[in-house]
């Protein structure tokens, strides 16, 4: 029963209410600070259980009044109102009980990379990038480019961004994998739809304190910025490219004029790209238990198609096709895509947690 699930986190946040009445926790800032945060992520499934608890208790007492005369009516009338709020706190609640991600909340860089296709490809990430750009902005994220490779036909061969703001995580998550885009290239004469495809990575920002990299481990090789010509390319040697030699991952940054500068970005993107891998080596683990939970979340799989001659995109985790592809390129509506991918990614934990 559901009420009873609800038991250890009441209890919890009670204790953490003692505890941080004592007097050897508000001498110790540190220690307060640690559990005035748990408590703090307690306090909305707590209100919620009370306000559970709450309607059951009134539930049960208008079903005792049914039968009498008087006070019948009125307590089928409270019911009407009662059931369906018990529903629907149980599914808040469910929710709420969930195990968060702890990159949630994180900061985000975002990789596009051109694949199959050529200019076309190129072009598209272009494209992309500028929808995900309209999208922070409607959410109110700042969107910093770090490092990008234009494409002499137009849009970018790469481009990596760090996207700040709260929850970009939690909803950029989804975004990782491959992007596939049908259309007719401006330079084709026969109007044929050319199918091409792009990759996007996704990776939370990460502190200095939680990757450490030994100056050992690094080859760092500067050299000229190399661009499309014009105003875009440096002419000192500031562009830097990162090696990290354990892993073999090579990070190269020149958008900035300072060579201090590319290192630093070099070095933030480095660090996501060394996180990330952590990460899933950790969900490798215990892949087999995740896939039959919630499905393998493979980020290296096709995860959309954006058909233009049928102004289609078609998000294959879900089966979700809507048509309004201009829509929502052009107005960066990602919401309508993810909001969806946050609830059907719910609906599996919970369902294989059992609530």
């Amino acid at each position: 029963m559901l009420a009873d699930k609800l038991t250890p986190f009441i209890n919890r946040y009670n204790e953490l209410s003692e505890l941080l009445s004592a007097p050897d926790i508000t001498s110790d800032i540190k220690k307060m600070t640690e559990l005035s945060k748990e408590q703090s992520a307690l306090t909305t499934l707590v209100t919620k259980a009370k306000e559970y608890h709450s309607t059951i208790e009134q539930i049960e007492e208008a079903k005792e009044l049914l039968g009498d005369s008087e006070m019948g009516e009125m307590a089928k009338e409270e019911l009407k109102e009662l059931e369906p709020l018990l529903d629907q706190l149980e599914e808040e609640i469910k929710l709420l009980m969930l195990p968060k991600d702890p990159n949630d909340d994180r900061n985000t860089i975002l990789e596009l990379r051109a694949g199959a296709g050529g200019d076309e490809a190129a072009i598209f990430v272009g494209d992309l990038f500028g929808a995900y750009t309209r999208y922070a902005e409607l959410r109110g994220w700042k969107v910093e480019v770090m490092n990008s490779n234009p494409s002499e036909a137009g849009g970018f061969k790469e481009v990596i961004a760090l996207i700040k703001g709260e929850g970009v995580y939690s909803r950029l998550k989804y975004e990782g994998g491959t992007h596939r885009v049908q259309r007719v290239p401006a330079t084709e004469s026969q109007g044929r739809v050319h199918t091409s495809a792009i990759t996007v990575a996704v990776m939370p920002e990460v502190d200095d304190v939680e990757i450490e990299i030994n100056d050992n481990e690094l080859k760092i090789d500067v050299m000229r910025s190399s661009g499309c010509g014009g105003q875009s390319v440096n002419t000192t040697d500031s562009a830097v490219r990162i090696t990290h030699l354990p892993t073999g991952i090579v990070v190269t940054n020149q958008d900035q004029k300072s060579q201090h500068k590319n290192k630093e970005k070099a070095m933030k993107v480095l660090k996501a790209r060394l996180y990330e891998m952590q990460m899933q080596e950790k969900e490798a683990q215990s892949a087999a238990e995740r896939a039959a939970q919630v499905g393998t979340g493979d980020r290296s799989g096709r995860i959309r198609t954006y058909n233009y001659p049928q102004n289609r995109i078609s998000d294959h985790r879900i089966t979700l096709t809507l048509y309004r592809l201009n829509e929502i390129m052009g107005g960066g509506l990602f919401d309508e895509i993810i909001e969806p991918l946050i609830a059907d990614h719910q609906a599996k934990i919970v369902e294989a947690a059992g609530l």
